[in-house]
Parts: structure tokens; C-alpha cells; sequence
């Protein structure tokens, strides 16, 4: 982390080759990490250098304190549902509502809409939107954010509709969101770290390298640990407003996959930066259950329904033909692919109905298809 990225105003100094911020503002001790060095230091009142694991970051410090209430006001969650687990979704709702100014629920066709919007009206401060039909979900996701936005939220909060947040999430993100945004910095969104509801294995943080997505997992907690991240999945990550007015939405277009990814790799283009808070903690599943294999140490690869391989596909050969993606997140989603179609296509689940919906989806990629599946016969 670099001098630029700490928003108020302090005296700088050197120590040796080091740099660092001398704050007698602060009254209480704050960490930071730097992957070159290995180096963290305190700062408070006086400087106390020591060795620490690379790529742990603490989120800068803001020179006003934040109160619980400061940290989540201006928040505003948005879910979006299609046909969910009405028990999940309440547990969902009692979670986040505490947490927030207030919940956007966007309904995509779901067939017991009308017991949603029940169950939705049950608890305060929620709006509930029908769209009527399943639209996608970059279309709700922008109806969400646009109802948010309009109604003066300073970030907005992305949940599946079976993302269970620990009860602190949201004021540990905003607080991160917060105090790395200066009037000169640029952070786009802060993602929560995840739970598997099913295996319960380690969630981690992305960052782009040649031929391989490099993992980085969270290995201390209690410090606010935040992760330089290329990429973080929609669910639980909070979203700056003026990042989302300066780069746009999602892009609606995807229908369902991807629609994370090319947000990131868009923002990522224009400047901005991402972070994964170690301490916000949330329980989330990235597909309808997992294959547990061997691939050079064990991996936790998401199994899903075949026609979702059709979006995965075809969404990633349509980023593939755009200028803006990384050439080295296009290698190592070439590779990926490459994976996934020998485990789906010949060794698990669905293996003949995965192999024609991932065909169709690269051959309409290349056909600059877009939208939903139906429409793109």
C-alpha cells in the first residue's frame, strides 16, 4: 500500500528506504502491510517496526472516528430473488436489515412472488420491485442500484438471495469502503470473505497472474486484514456510489455469469481498485453443490445446472473479443474453461447435457450473442 492511498493529511518521513506517515492526530494504533517489504508499522504515537506475512492489509485510517451508526446510514442493500428458499430469505432479511438504511428486494418472475412480497413487507425499512419475468440478473441488479442510487445511498450492498452476513458485515465493509476513500482515491467496492454452506471450506481473494488466478486467503483475523483484490464476487461486496455512477452498471446483457467479472475488469481499466475485507464474514454457496478433486492439491470446483455452463461460456468468449479485460485474465480463463470442460463433460454431473450447452455457448459467443438463452436461438 502506498503513501497515495491514505486519504487525510499527515507529515511524512522516511525511514531508510521505508516510507511512512506520521499522524499525532491518531490516538490509537493503526496497521498497515506492505507485500514488497514484509513490513508493517504502528502508528501511535511513535513507530514500531516488525515482520508480518505479505499481501495483509489494514485498511487505512480515516481521520474522523465512526460511530456503528455513521459506518452503515448511508447504506442500501439490494437482493434480488428468483423462486428462493422463503425460510434462507427470512433468516437473510433478519440479518441485514439491522445493518442497513434500508433493502431493495428486486423479484425476477419468481412463481410465489406474491408470498415474497409478504414475507418482504414483514420487516422495515425493505422496498419490493416485481419485475414480472425473469429479465436477468444484471437487469435487476441495475434496478436495485438505480432505486439505491435515487434514494441517496453512499454504497450499495449486493446479496444473493441465500447470502447469510455475520451480524458485524456490513459496518466492518463500510468502514473499509469509507476510510480508503479519499477526495483523490479511487476504490471501487470491498467484498466480505465467504463461508461454503455446504463444505465450509476456506473462502479467498483474487488477484490476476500469467496463467493462474492467484489465491490469497485470509490467514489472521481481528486486525481488519484487507487483500488487494482484481475481482470479487457481486454477493457481499459493497460498492462505492460515485464508483457505480463513474463506471456504470452491469452490464445486463450477460443475463447471469460473469457479470461480477466484467464490472471489476471494467473499473480495473478506468483506474479504480477493489479490496477483500478478511473481518467481514458472510455464508455463501457458488453453486448448487461441490465436486471435491485432486488437482495438484484438493480444489473445490462449484457444480451448477448444464444450462449455466451455456452462460459461463459464451459470456467468457464475449469478454475474450473486448478490449478492456487483461490479457492475463483472458489466459487464465482460457485455462479455466479448459478444466472445467474436462471435469463437466466427461467426469461429472450431467456430463452429455454440460458438453452440448458449453459448445453452444462458445459458438455464440463467437456470434456476438447476448441475453437470455431462448432468445438466442
Amino acid at each position: 500500500m502506498s503513501v497515495a492511498d491514505f486519504s487525510f493529511t499527515a507529515k511524512k518521513g522516511t525511514i531508510g528506504e521505508i516510507k511512512f506517515l506520521v499522524m499525532p492526530q491518531l490516538s490509537h494504533p493503526v496497521r498497515f502491510y506492505s507485500g514488497r517489504d514484509r513490513l508493517s508499522v504502528w502508528l501511535a504515537p511513535r513507530i514500531f517496526p516488525g515482520m508480518y506475512p505479505p499481501n495483509l492489509y489494514a485498511a487505512p485510517a480515516h481521520r474522523t472516528e465512526l460511530n456503528q451508526a455513521d459506518k452503515t446510514m448511508s447504506t442500501v442493500a439490494v437482493v434480488t430473488t428468483f423462486n428462493p428458499d422463503l425460510s434462507v430469505l427470512r433468516e437473510q432479511l433478519g440479518r441485514t436489515v439491522p445493518q442497513v438504511k434500508q433493502l431493495i428486494v428486486v423479484d425476477n418472475g419468481s412463481v410465489a412472488a406474491d408470498s415474497i412480497r409478504a414475507l418482504v413487507e414483514e420487516f422495515a425499512k425493505t422496498r419490493w420491485f416485481s419485475l414480472g419475468e425473469n429479465r436477468g440478473l444484471g437487469y435487476a441488479h441495475n434496478v436495485g442500484i438505480q432505486q439505491a442510487l435515487e434514494r441517496g445511498a453512499g454504497s450499495v450492498l449486493i446479496l444473493d438471495q441465500d447470502t447469510l452476513p455475520e451480524p458485524d458485515m456490513v459496518s466492518v465493509l463500510a468502514e473499509t469502503l469509507v476510510s480508503s476513500n479519499g477526495p483523490d482515491s479511487r476504490v471501487a467496492a470491498v467484498g466480505a470473505r465467504y463461508v461454503g454452506v455446504q463444505s465450509s471450506h476456506p473462502s479467498f481473494f483474487v488477484q490476476f497472474r500469467r496463467f493462474r488466478f492467484k489465491k490469497c486467503f485470509c490467514t489472521e483475523c481481528g486486525v481488519r486484514q484487507v487483500i488487494p483484490a482484481d475481482v470479487l464476487i457481486s454477493s457481499g461486496a459493497l460498492f462505492s456510489a460515485r464508483a457505480l455512477r463513474e463506471i456504470g452498471t452491469m452490464d445486463e446483457g450477460l443475463f447471469i455469469d460473469h457479470i461480477d467479472t466484467e464490472w471489476f475488469l471494467r473499473a480495473h481499466h478506468r483506474g479504480w481498485r477493489s479490496y477483500g475485507v478478511c473481518d467481514a464474514v458472510m455464508r455463501h454457496s457458488l453453486g448448487e453443490r461441490t465436486f471435491r478433486v485432486w488437482l495438484g492439491r484438493w480444489r473445490y470446483l462449484p457444480i451448477h445446472k448444464p444450462f449455466r455452463y451455456y452462460y459461463i461460456y459464451r459470456n467468457s468468449v464475449l469478454l475474450y473479443r473486448r478490449s478492456y479485460p487483461t490479457i492475463r485474465w483472458k489466459q487464465t480463463d482460457v485455462l479455466r474453461l479448459l478444466m472445467m470442460f474436462v471435469m463437466f463433460a466427461l467426469f461429472a454431473g450431467d456430463r452429455v447435457e454440460n458438453l452440448k450447452m458449453m459448445c453452444r455457448g462458445i459458438a455464440d459467443g463467437f456470434r456476438d450473442r447476448d441475453g437470455r438463452l431462448d432468445a438466442a436461438r
